[in-house]
């Protein structure tokens, strides 16, 4: 059996919140913030709440153990009048990497985006994350070299 079968992802939902919280912690400390799990929590709790993401969520099957995470946000674009997706997160536990999750979670997100007739997913990634770049490019993401992005902190 490949480790990518001994792995099941499918779409969170409520009931799983205090198992995607520990993840999605531990996915912003990875990033640079302090630990805040009420406070993931609760952000999570809003998501799901007013069902403002999707979020998809692998699972260790021998133990049961949630062991990564996605969480797709929804936009639309006005050129296209489609619906396309932000792919804002992804996250596997370090002592879980390479086993293919992200990968897994990846497949999963784009099979949510053609089931719901998007036109795309849009993610962005540090510079310097060049692990993360490699991954997404081999799932065929491509590098927007066309457009500059822009940020307005308030």
């Amino acid at each position: 059996m490949s480790q990518e079968s001994s792995m099941i992802v499918h779409q969170a939902t409520l009931e799983q919140l205090e198992e995607i919280a520990p993840l999605f912690d531990a996915y912003r400390i990875f990033y640079g913030q302090p630990s805040d799990l009420e406070g993931a929590r609760q952000f999570l709790f809003n998501r799901f709440e007013h069902q403002q993401s999707v979020i998809f969520i692998a699972i260790e099957q021998a133990s049961g153990k949630a062991i990564g995470f996605t969480q797709l946000y929804p936009v639309f674009s006005s050129i296209s009048m489609r619906r396309a997706w932000i792919l804002n997160d992804l996250y596997v536990l370090e002592q879980e990497r390479g086993r293919g999750a992200a990968k897994l979670l990846l497949e999963q997100a784009k099979r949510h985006g053609q089931l719901t007739g998007a036109k795309g997913i849009e993610l962005s990634t540090a510079p310097d994350n060049l692990i993360a770049q490699a991954l997404y490019e081999k799932n065929g993401y491509e590098r927007d070299e066309t457009f500059l992005h822009y940020f307005l902190t308030l």
